[in-house]
Parts: C-alpha cells; sequence; structure tokens
C-alpha cells in the first residue's frame, strides 16, 4: 500500500525516511502541517511490531500535534518523529547526534523535543548538531527542561475541569483516580492528585516505574489489563495510544476521561460511544497540551516559567468550553475539539495563500 493511500494519511505534507548505516538508525518523521509555523513534536523512540505500525503512530501523532498545537495558540503546525528501537540496538549519543542531523536535513520544516522513549539528555545531542530541537536543560528561570511536568499539571487543570462538569464537583479530595502509565508525565500528576486528596489506583508494564511510585506514594497497583475497567471516578490515560476501543468502552466504569496519552480513541466513532455511555471525554491533544506549550516558550525564547504556567493553565478554561458548548448542542466533545483545531488551521492556510497570491 502506498503511504498516499494510508488510511492516516489525511493530507500530510511530508513523510520522510531516514536510515544511517553507522548507528543503526531507523527513524521516519512526519509533517502533517506547516500552516500555523513550523511542524513541531517530540520523537518516540520504540520497538514497534512491524514498519507499518510505525508508519501508522507517526501518522496519528503528527496529525494530533497539528490540532494540539492549534488549539494551544501556538506558533506551531504539526510533526512527530519515530525512531525504530531494535533489541540490539541501545540508545547512544551517536544515535541521536545521526538523527539530529537527518532533522536538519529539513531546514526547519521539523521541530523536535523528547517523548517517549528519549529524555532531555538525548536532546542534548540532537542539539550538537541542528538548531531545530526543544526541550533542552533550563537555563535560570527562563522556559525550557523536561516538558512532561507541565503536561501533568495541564492534565490535572483539566480533569478538575472534567470533574465539574460531570461530577459536579470542584474538588478531587476522595475521588478514585485510575493512572494508566506512571512514567515521567504519569508520576508527576499521581503526585499532583495526591496532593489534592484524590485515591490513586496504578498501573505500568514497567515494574520499576511502580516501584518508584509506590514507595513515593500511596497508590493501588492493578494489573494493566484491568485499570481501564477499575471501578473509579476518573480514569488517566498516561501511556500509549489507541485504548478506547469498541471493545473496551463497554467496560469502562469511570465518568470521566482525562489523561495525557496521545491518540486515545482508536476511531472517531468510539468519541461517540463515549458520549453515548455519558461518559466525559477530554480531547486527548487539549488536555495534554502543557509539554508543547513549554517547548514553543523555549524554542521561540520569549517566554519565562510563569509564563509557560499560565498558559498551561489556560487549558482548564479551553476544556470548560469545549464541555459547555458539547452540553448546549449534544455534540461529542472529540468532535467539537476536532472541529475547532481544523477551522483554525484552515484560516491560517487560507492567510497563507492570501499573502503569496
Amino acid at each position: 500500500m502506498s503511504v498516499f493511500d494510508h488510511p492516516e494519511f489525511d493530507d500530510h505534507e511530508s513523510v520522510n525516511y531516514f536510515h544511517d548505516d553507522l548507528t543503526g538508525l531507523q527513524a521516519i518523521v512526519a509533517v502533517h502541517s506547516t500552516a500555523l509555523g513550523p511542524g513541531a513534536g517530540g520523537t518516540r523512540r520504540w520497538v514497534y511490531t512491524s514498519d507499518a505500525d510505525a508508519l501508522t503512530d507517526v501518522l496519528r501523532l503528527s496529525r494530533g500535534m497539528t490540532y494540539k498545537n492549534a488549539v494551544a495558540g501556538l506558533r506551531f503546525g504539526g510533526g512527530k518523529a519515530v525512531i525504530l528501537a531494535r533489541d540490539d540496538t541501545p540508545k547512544s549519543p551517536e544515535l541521536f547526534r545521526a538523527f539530529g542531523r537527518c532533522v536538519d536535513s529539513l531546514s526547519g520544516r521539523y521541530v523536535t523535543a523528547e517523548d517517549v522513549g528519549c529524555s532531555v539528555d538525548d536532546m542534548r545531542y540532537v542539539r550538537e548538531v541542528t538548531e531545530y530541537v526543544s526541550g533542552l536543560p533550563q537555563t535560570g528561570s527562563d522556559a525550557g527542561g523536561d516538558p512532561s511536568p507541565w503536561t501533568a499539571i495541564g492534565c490535572l487543570k483539566g480533569i478538575e475541569a472534567a470533574v465539574a462538569a460531570r461530577l459536579g464537583t470542584d474538588s478531587l479530595k476522595g475521588l478514585r483516580v485510575a493512572v494508566q502509565g506512571v512514567g515521567h508525565v504519569g508520576l508527576n500528576l499521581c503526585r499532583l492528585l495526591h496532593e489534592a486528596g484524590a485515591e490513586l489506583f496504578v498501573a505500568d508494564v514497567n515494574s520499576d516505574n511502580l516501584q518508584m511510585t509506590t514507595t513515593e506514594l500511596p497508590a493501588t497497583v492493578v494489573a494493566p489489563g484491568e485499570l481501564l475497567f477499575t471501578d473509579v471516578d476518573v480514569l488517566a490515560p498516561c501511556a500509549l495510544g489507541n485504548i478506547l476501543t469498541s471493545a473496551t468502552i463497554p467496560r469502562i466504569k469511570a465518568k470521566v476521561i482525562a489523561g495525557a496519552a496521545n491518540n486515545q480513541l482508536s476511531t472517531p466513532a468510539d468519541g461517540l460511544r463515549l458520549a453515548e455511555r455519558e461518559i466525559l471525554y477530554a480531547p486527548d491533544y487539549v488536555i495534554n497540551a502543557g509539554g508543547i506549550i513549554s517547548v514553543a516558550a523555549e524554542y521561540y525564547g520569549n517566554a519565562s516559567e510563569d509564563d509557560v504556567r499560565a498558559d498551561v493553565l489556560r487549558i482548564k478554561d479551553r476544556l470548560q468550553d469545549i464541555f459547555e458548548e458539547a452540553k448546549k448542542s449534544g455534540r461529542p466533545t472529540h468532535e467539537l475539539a476536532d472541529e475547532l483545531a481544523r477551522n483554525l488551521v484552515a484560516a491560517a492556510r487560507e492567510e497563507q495563500m492570501e499573502l503569496s497570491a
């Protein structure tokens, strides 16, 4: 099947395949849209079952970044990169320098940062060979550093908005919250939820992550395959996506789904299924925008940490608007968010065309 015929292609501007024989690097960089600015999104390093799965993932993630950056009001379009990890090819400085050269060859059409499987230190090696990278170590009070704590803060604010809209309470105290995935974002979110008085239920395929979480926080460990169906008030997916499906949704007991994972819905129809069951869904690319807000502020160099915090806190307002419109119109939240994002991108593209005419 041609990439142009791929069901997730969605008019991507470019899909770039890279290989470096010396380091074993195999990577795909997808740029969905540059209507609002350079395509921006993190680099995910993952062991994929097949190259086809890697392509599907990067296409979906890239389009999601277009929507995320548009709704967050950032001067970024949408892009994403995946590095196809092999069990016998560990991370190395040389691999990330090679990846940085790939990013640099795109001449600023794509700006990268860390995502699953990558770290701030990895981005330092990328920065040695290209300027088109963010999420680097923080300097003083300027924006920068690991974006995951900002993603967690935005998620907390989004959970507050969703709980108020669906459960009618402004407090998280005593609420049962299931967090799927306690890596960088998930653990930070658990800390914030614990401070807010929530009762935690956690799952992760990584035993080290679970050990770190349960050593620090009071949390009930649930098997990864069962967490989605735990009897809780809020489900916060913070691992990989494609978890809300026709098979899983009928078994979910939570009244609110609000978490940091990208592409939580397997298909748009699954958003309708949630709405039919009166489960309030916080569109993932709206609630999890805290990290890219930090990345944008660092990249453009025009904001302090306080500015980033103020912008991240606006995530709650954006979600409140979506929830109110959903209640008023009877339309599912994912449809409203998608429509808003597409309209913003279309307006920017029209403006580009007028300027170039």
